[in-house]
């Protein structure tokens, strides 16, 4: 009888975790979730050396979508290095893959924020002010 009720068990937990749903994986490997949330929650922007231009931390206005930044004078803006913090579980469009240029200050360079369960999105403009002498 010992036996029986073991053999029972464990078929119990072997159709148990035959019949467990996938993990959802987007088509980076990253894990979909239940979480709608979708904002920047901090910006830095790098130089050459990896090391801030920005004058002060930057302004993120989330409904407005936009990230304000202020660097140094003289900072060159073709070779730069954005770092974005997200909200939990979301991630970046397009990704951040090296040095961008953000010498065009007339067409601010724009990201989009894709909620953990991929169905909200928002795109954020960043815009850069060099600061005065």
């Amino acid at each position: 009888m010992k036996h029986f009720i073991t053999i029972i068990s464990l078929l119990a937990a072997l159709s148990w975790m035959g019949c467990r749903k996938e993990t959802p994986i987007d088509e980076d490997g990253l894990l979909i979730t239940t979480r709608a949330e979708c904002y920047v929650s901090n910006f830095e922007l790098l130089g050459a050396d990896f090391q801030t231009v920005r004058t002060k931390n930057a302004v993120i206005d989330t409904v407005a979508c936009t990230v304000d930044v202020t660097v140094f004078y003289g900072t060159d803006l073709t070779h730069l290095y954005p770092q974005f913090t997200l909200v939990t579980d979301a991630k970046l469009d397009p990704k951040i893959t090296g040095f961008t240029d953000f010498s065009d200050l007339t067409n601010p360079r724009t990201y989009t924020v894709i909620s953990g369960n991929r169905q909200v999105r928002k795109t954020y403009k960043v815009l850069v002010t060099v600061q005065s002498r």
